[in-house]
């Protein structure tokens, strides 16, 4: 590793520095949202509220479906605590990511080419961009099912289609940051309604539901819970959402003083609790409404066709599968935006290199298009779900990659100054980051045995 540059511990501009090369990763959106000053409480929260909505649409995308369906399906609520787990651990990721943006002004992305060499940087972004592909593969197929369900759109070509909505990422992009998370904020409610609404239908086992809560060794000494186990974690905590959380977290214009950061740590916290607990309580929904199948005889719903299929003859109304098919939609459209906007975070803040957000989202579609429509062709709906399932442990593999350098850089007080992790924070940090790359190793050794 390359000493750090002598600028990394001096006062960061308060303005964009392009001749230097530090300019931001998204400079359309840098400290375009106003903060009032003086006002009340709510107004100043509502002033922040958004980027945490953005990061928590990475937590319920189709990869979350399929993986919470199988394992609701396969072990009813068995697999309930990854979820809590895993968003716990959620949480705290994107708390430090948060504040690295807002207590040094660079992104992770920036911070990892500048502090590292140039080999190091590569690789990392390298990592980076597979794990970008991977979730982008997920929205692909997860759209393209939800196109099928509801309007008999072949698989393949319905795939296909998915690549045109780099149209509806240049749309929302011309109209302003806040634009865009209100139209995130609007998706995520009419999901989360979509399944308050299965839950309904569903009449779940209250009491069942909570002595699931509490962990079994069952998860870890199963390699069939212990594969589904990783990919929960892989589809909550997403490696590309730690780089984009570092960035849009600077998109508020706080005070640059230590009060101000202080105040947009605090707030930005907030936003993001409250926005991961939305997407604690989807995936949660997702899980306990597959655990019927369970209950039902039906152990082996890998498939989200077959979810579809499944919910009205089990719940006894055709509005389960309508609401069921519109969520996904939903889930798998509202991804891209943030699918873009991290790709772009990515590769500005490692290659210095920007390409515009249509021809970023076209390239990654691309990639991930060819695999889904050679495996739609030749393996029909079966292999889309096991290809769905495996990009969730392919990100679950880059995690590390992401994870040790944010809290290494969270832990580095000459770069954060006041706002260095707390003692107990850097031992939570790499017991983290430890507990990741274990999980993973033992995956990686059952998946070769």
């Amino acid at each position: 590793m390359s000493p750090p540059p002598a600028e990394a511990s001096a006062v960061i501009p308060r303005e964009p520095d392009w001749a230097s090369g530090r300019a931001p990763s998204l400079p359309e959106a840098f400290r375009s949202v106003a903060i009032p000053g003086g006002v009340q409480l709510w107004r100043k929260l509502g002033a922040f509220a958004g980027p945490g909505f953005l990061i928590a649409v990475g937590y319920i995308d189709p990869g979350n479906w399929a993986t919470d369906i199988a394992s609701g399906s396969k072990y009813g609520y068995a697999l309930l605590p990854t979820i809590a787990i895993s968003n716990l651990l959620a949480v705290f990721l994107q708390a430090l990511a948060l504040k690295l943006g807002i207590a040094t002004g660079r992104d992770l992305a920036q911070l990892s080419r500048e502090r590292f060499g140039r080999t190091t940087g590569l690789c990392l972004w390298a990592a980076a961009e597979l794990g970008i592909v991977a979730c982008d593969l997920a929205e692909v197929i997860g759209s393209a099912i939800a196109l099928q369900l509801l309007f008999g759109i072949p698989l393949t070509l319905g795939v296909c289609l998915t690549a045109g909505d780099v149209l509806l990422v240049l749309w929302f992009g011309h109209r302003g940051f806040r634009r865009i998370e209100a139209i995130v904020l609007a998706l995520l409610v009419l999901i989360g309604g979509c399944f308050a609404i299965e839950i309904v239908l569903s009449h779940p086992e209250i009491a069942a539901v909570a002595g699931a809560l509490i962990p079994s060794p069952r998860i870890v000494a199963d390699p069939g819970m212990l594969y589904l186990a990783i990919g929960i974690l892989g589809a909550t905590v997403m490696p590309h959402n730690l780089y984009l959380h570092s960035s849009i977290a600077q998109t508020r214009r706080y005070d640059l003083g230590e009060r101000g950061k202080r105040e947009a740590i605090r707030f930005a916290g907030l936003d993001s609790i409250t926005a991961l607990t939305a997407a604690l309580l989807i995936n949660a929904a997702i899980l306990i409404v597959a655990a019927e199948f369970h209950r039902a005889g039906h152990t082996d719903v890998s498939e989200i066709q077959d979810a579809y299929r499944l919910l009205g003859p089990l719940f006894g109304t055709g509005l389960a599968s309508l609401v069921f098919g519109v969520a996904l939609l939903a889930a798998g459209q509202v991804s891209t935006l943030t699918g873009t906007l991290a790709g772009q975070i990515v590769m500005q803040g490692f290659l210095q290199l920007r390409v515009s957000p249509v021809a970023r989202r076209l390239i990654t579609r691309l990639i991930a298009i060819v695999p889904a429509v050679v495996v739609a062709s030749v393996s029909g709906a079966s292999g889309t779900a096991q290809l769905l399932i495996l990009s969730q442990i392919v990100l679950s593999l880059q995690l590390s990659f992401a994870v040790v350098p944010l809290v290494m850089f969270t832990n580095d007080r000459i770069l954060m100054g006041v706002f260095v992790n707390r003692r107990w924070t850097k031992a939570a940090g790499w017991l983290a980051a430890a507990l990741i790359a274990l999980l993973n190793g033992w995956l990686v050794w059952l998946m070769a045995a």
